[in-house]
């Protein structure tokens, strides 16, 4: 499309009234950041804000070397990668992984309001991997627009004081907690129950019952899946079984408890459900490392 007119995108660059943008240039990447130790592994590229984008539209035959995060505000559009094509909405966020295929559109009848980041790095291959960046690759409902605009404004307005090392240092510890406030969004915010998934929503009945003795099969049934199914859910998303994962949290309560209390480890073990005593101590010493009676006098010391 042609940009002459000041609207529409040329060259996969919206051109309109509102538009903030800024690229940093290759050289400097290549200078001050790609060989920086503490910078190289995720780094910003490119970021900006599209205000009521009429017309915006891009196809990337070979997608982008980086990842693109990209935020609708208002009004809708829609996108493309491989062969599924997804619509998107207010208070919806994709993420474009690097080199693959895509397009986006501008909605003809209520054109979008976007901001979007472009990031780089040797860690990307190791990010899109991880399931949780991948369930991002469809439009996801987000909540906390106010500290998402104050973490962009933050990466923005430094970058455009210039490239100094402490600037660019600034704006890409910056990016790492932008980021998280979009894929981790349920941990920032207070999201309601019916937008979050069943593992979130099992951790969180798990935290509500260390007490108590749960069985897989009560989990699994109470979201409507096999135990084997649920299984394999929680695992991709936590990298633990569910049961050692609701151990864990059992044993983090209980150090809590040898640390700020003066139970005895036979009540703490009582308190966190355990009927056997000794098999309570085996069971933290496999998670934490020692003894209950060693962590105590340890942190006592």
């Amino acid at each position: 499309m042609d940009g002459a007119n000041n609207t529409g995108s040329n060259k996969n660059i919206w051109y309109g009234l509102g538009r903030q943008r800024i690229e940093i240039p290759k050289p400097v990447l290549k200078a001050r950041v790609t060989n920086n130790p503490l910078l190289k592994q995720l780094y910003v590229c490119s970021l900006g804000y599209y205000p009521k984008a009429k017309a915006h539209y891009t196809y990337r035959k070979k997608g982008l070397p980086e990842n693109f995060l990209f935020y609708c505000v208002d009004g809708a559009g829609w996108y493309k990668i491989g062969d599924k094509e997804y619509k998107v909405g207010a208070n919806e966020f994709f993420i474009l992984p690097q080199n693959e295929a895509h397009a986006y559109g501008s909605s003809k009848d209520d054109p979008w309001s976007i901001y979007w980041i472009h990031f780089g790095g040797e860690q990307l291959p190791y990010f899109n991997s991880l399931h949780t960046i991948q369930t991002h690759f469809k439009p996801f409902y987000i909540k906390g627009s106010d500290a998402i605009f104050s973490g962009f404004s933050k990466i923005y307005k430094t970058l455009e004081l210039g490239y100094s090392i402490d600037n660019l240092i600034f704006a890409n510890m910056c990016l790492l907690h932008f980021i998280s406030l979009f894929i981790y969004n349920s941990k920032h915010f207070v999201i309601k129950q019916d937008k979050i998934n069943c593992i979130e929503s099992a951790i969180l009945f798990m935290q509500d019952h260390l007490d108590e003795n749960i069985a897989l099969n009560e989990l699994s049934n109470q979201y409507n899946y096999s135990t084997s199914r649920f299984s394999n859910l929680f695992k991709q998303q936590t990298g633990y079984a569910p049961i050692d994962y609701f151990i864990q949290m059992k044993m983090q309560k209980a150090t809590q408890q040898l640390d700020f209390t003066d139970q005895s480890v036979k009540e703490i073990a009582f308190s966190m459900g355990f009927e056997d005593p000794h098999y309570f101590s085996r069971r933290f010493t496999k998670v934490i490392g020692m003894s209950p009676t060693k962590y105590r006098s340890i942190k006592k010391d």
